[in-house]
């Protein structure tokens, strides 16, 4: 993602906080090598968890992300989708919604 596609949040963010979001960088990189879970399928985890926790900014950052590691479309919805009998259809359909914002920019 270049930096003209991040949020002026996020961008604002980093340019008050370098260290600490250096050391998130860092975390995230870390983690990422820590086991046999390849890049594609720690984004769509880590989409998972964002719907879980009905965070649309990372909805859209780990969809965008997984998309780019190489899942499909169909693979970024089911990890949303396998989701409903645990947080349930109404934080699955915020989801869904939020990954059509990403499938649609492409």
């Amino acid at each position: 993602m270049s930096r003209m596609d991040l949020p002026d949040w996020y961008v604002n963010v980093r340019s008050k906080y370098p260290q600490l979001m250096e050391a998130l960088d860092n975390l995230g990189e870390v983690v990422s090598h820590q086991g046999p879970v390849d890049e594609k399928n720690g984004h769509l985890i880590r989409l998972a968890a964002a719907a879980a926790i009905r965070s649309e900014g990372a909805v859209h950052s780990h969809a965008r992300r997984a998309l780019q590691a190489g899942a499909s479309p169909e693979e970024v919805s089911q990890a949303i989708i396998m989701l409903t009998s645990t947080v349930g259809f109404p934080a699955v359909s915020a989801a869904l919604t939020w990954v059509d914002d990403i499938l649609e920019e492409r």
